[in-house]
């Protein structure tokens, strides 16, 4: 097939939040996470475009895909790619229908974002829980769109092994009494010298603004990391990798 003018409109227009809620779908972009993508069954794949070179090194695997691959030229793929430097290929992939769950794991530790604004922090978050084995990031209405193409960038592929949620954190907090609830807060316990469980619920706040008042009221057990220089503050994603890490001692 070839790459059409409403088609190239299309995929440019997916870079917007309500067009990909509007159409289901997304995109992804670069050889590894194509590959990744390829390989899994999380998420339906609606197109590929690539170029012919990437095409002929995957020709094995793209069997079952040929009546959805679009052969572009590198100018075709700059035209519809968000990057910078676009790298060879570019998906269209169907949103994953993934339910809450009904009931958490007592013996794992789930991630709860509240209100988190920058794609590049999201999908970096993402990728952490994807090391640390964390399965589950609940994330409040307010945070930014994991279908962000920089958040799905900045995931380096973690987006296909980890369920996001988006949710009200008071619900979700409210359903689970039984579990500690920790959360990242300027004025809590030296996190270092913390007793830290395996199980519950690590909160982080929004990157400006910290933990709202009615999430603060939620935490059983405000932990902090403490300063030892002059810097105002830590990264939420820096943060979170740092407290993560604590956690799996």
């Amino acid at each position: 097939m070839l790459l059409s003018k409403n088609k190239t409109k299309h995929l440019l227009a997916l870079q917007q939040k309500k067009y990909r809620q509007k159409q289901k779908s997304f995109v992804v972009e670069g050889e590894k996470i194509a590959q990744e993508v390829l390989t899994q069954q999380k998420y339906k794949i609606r197109g590929i475009y690539a170029t012919t070179d990437w095409i002929d090194s995957y020709q094995p695997i793209l069997n079952s895909y040929q009546s959805i691959i679009t052969t572009v030229t590198n100018g075709e793929l700059k035209k519809i790619s968000s990057l910078k430097t676009p790298n060879k290929v570019l998906l269209e992939l169907d949103y994953a229908l993934t339910d809450m769950p009904t009931n958490l794991e007592d013996t794992s530790l789930h991630l709860v974002l509240e209100n988190i604004q920058d794609p590049g922090n999201l999908g970096t978050i993402i990728r952490i829980a994807d090391w640390f084995g964390i399965q589950n990031i609940f994330c409040s209405i307010g945070c930014v769109d994991i279908y962000n193409p920089k958040v799905i960038q900045a995931t380096m592929g973690g987006f296909l092994r980890i369920n996001t949620f988006y949710t009200k954190i008071e619900d979700l907090l409210e359903q689970y009494p039984h579990l500690p609830v920790y959360g990242a807060i300027l004025d809590g316990q030296n996190v270092f010298e913390s007793q830290l469980k395996k199980e519950g619920f690590l909160l982080i706040g929004n990157e400006g603004r910290g933990l709202s008042d009615n999430i603060l009221s939620k935490i059983t057990h405000p932990i902090t990391i403490p300063k030892y220089g002059k810097a105002e503050s830590l990264n939420a994603a820096v943060a979170t990798g740092i407290l993560c890490a604590l956690f799996q001692k």
